[in-house]
């Protein structure tokens, strides 16, 4: 519901129906689902918010997700959270905090989403999470102040990693100089991407009782393969490149989520070989042993 039009609702769905989980338990993952979220949300213009569109469902999504993954959690399990749009990671971060444990946020995505409403004119809360995790100024209170603390992560607590300085906005670069955010850019994970996620590793496990690991799939260059929202073209990551590193930093034994966002169905081949391509890709880098 924060997303900028139609088409992620059905990422889940696609990911499912290339039998993910079948897959993950062949590879020698074991697979516990939890089931599907309450109903699909289907992206829609909101006239009466123009600037924060869909903010009470993209709320409710991201309480409903903190709820289920506070659940798996508690019960041994390490929750595989697929959205939807970016804001979902939210719910995940909230469902994890009550653990007690210091968590650490590494932000695989090609934007640092560090937007607010009055910063952006299209009013699409999809890149204003990492925003609303922090409690920046100008974020809104609903969705900044919704889980068991405010803010929900310090500027210490997140790691941008393969964010593309070109397609960072004004506000975004202010926000990662004044906060003096850690990351690696993308031009760098390009160049070398295991070395790159064993970096953010090092400087993370350090700090960290445990790690989330969040996976936007535009830092894919949709030339590449055709998975994201985002229709970013030469730019960004090579699908495997984006996989190699993704592996990487799942081997990490203080792993506590990984939470994959942005797919959206529409945009890759009918045949659903872009869809079996990210499964495929997602299989290998979770079944990478630690």
């Amino acid at each position: 519901m924060g997303a900028f039009a139609p088409g992620q609702e059905k990422g889940p769905r696609a990911l499912r129906n290339t039998d993910l989980l079948g897959r993950l338990s062949r590879a020698g993952v074991e697979v516990t689902d939890h089931g599907d979220g309450g109903g699909v949300r289907r992206w829609r213009p909101d006239k009466g918010n123009r600037h924060a569109q869909n903010l009470p469902a993209v709320v409710e999504v991201a309480r409903e997700t903190a709820g289920r993954v506070r659940e798996a959690h508690a019960v041994g399990h390490l929750p595989l959270v697929i959205g939807g749009d970016c804001t979902v990671e939210l719910g995940t971060v909230a469902g994890l905090l009550p653990s007690g444990e210091r968590l650490g946020l590494i932000y695989f995505d090609v934007h640092p989403d560090l937007n607010v409403p009055d910063s952006v004119g299209e009013g699409a809360l999809d890149w204003m999470g990492v925003a609303h995790m922090l409690g920046t100024e100008g974020a809104t209170e609903p969705l900044s102040r919704f889980g068991p603390r405010f803010p929900l992560l310090t500027d210490g607590d997140v790691f941008l990693f393969s964010y593309g300085p070109e397609q960072a906005t004004v506000r975004e670069h202010e926000e990662i100089h004044r906060r003096g955010l850690k990351g690696i850019p993308v031009g760098e994970v390009a160049a070398d991407p295991e070395g790159a996620a064993t970096r953010a590793l090092a400087e993370m496990e350090t700090h960290f009782d445990r790690l989330l690991v969040h996976f936007d799939v535009d830092t894919v260059d949709f030339t590449d393969l055709p998975l994201s929202e985002n229709t970013g073209r030469n730019e960004g990551l090579p699908f495997e490149a984006a996989i190699r590193a993704l592996g990487t930093l799942l081997e990490s034994e203080r792993l506590a989520a990984l939470t994959v966002t942005e797919f959206n169905p529409d945009h890759g081949e009918e045949d659903g070989s872009t869809a079996e391509a990210l499964a495929d890709g997602l299989t290998r880098a979770l079944s990478r042993p630690p």
